[in-house]
């Protein structure tokens, strides 16, 4: 469970991250010319980063809920490494679309790991 763990907790705070530096760059154009749309995405984002970052460190604790929440918290960044890429497939910024790759793979790790871990308990 320490992969999961340690999964969780550092893209958590990548994403975390990753969208302060894009909206400190200037880089979320949306914010201007989709506010509502973009806001409800950042939203998504920010739960799924929290989820991940609580998770990981419940799982680190040995929480007694720590592995259900960390199956829900994968299972949110399983939707949002699937929606999310397309934005940047449509500007053509592939290394970007495959790091998302990456993230889906860990995260695919992840659930499997905690799911055994719950059928041992």
């Amino acid at each position: 469970m320490k992969f999961a763990a340690w999964s969780s907790l550092v893209i958590g705070v990548l994403m975390l991250a990753q969208w302060t530096f894009f909206i400190a760059a200037g880089q979320v154009s949306e914010l201007e010319t989709e506010p509502i749309r973009i806001g409800f995405h950042l939203a998504a984002e920010a739960a799924t980063a929290f989820a991940l970052i609580a998770a990981g460190v419940s799982l680190l604790r040995g929480g007694r809920s720590a592995i259900a929440l960390g199956l829900v918290a994968n299972g949110m960044l399983v939707y949002t490494v699937i929606v999310s890429p397309g934005y940047f497939a449509q500007k053509g910024q592939w290394p970007l679309v495959g790091m998302f790759a990456i993230v889906l793979a860990f995260a695919i790790v992840s659930i499997v790991n905690l799911a055994k871990a719950a059928r041992d308990r």
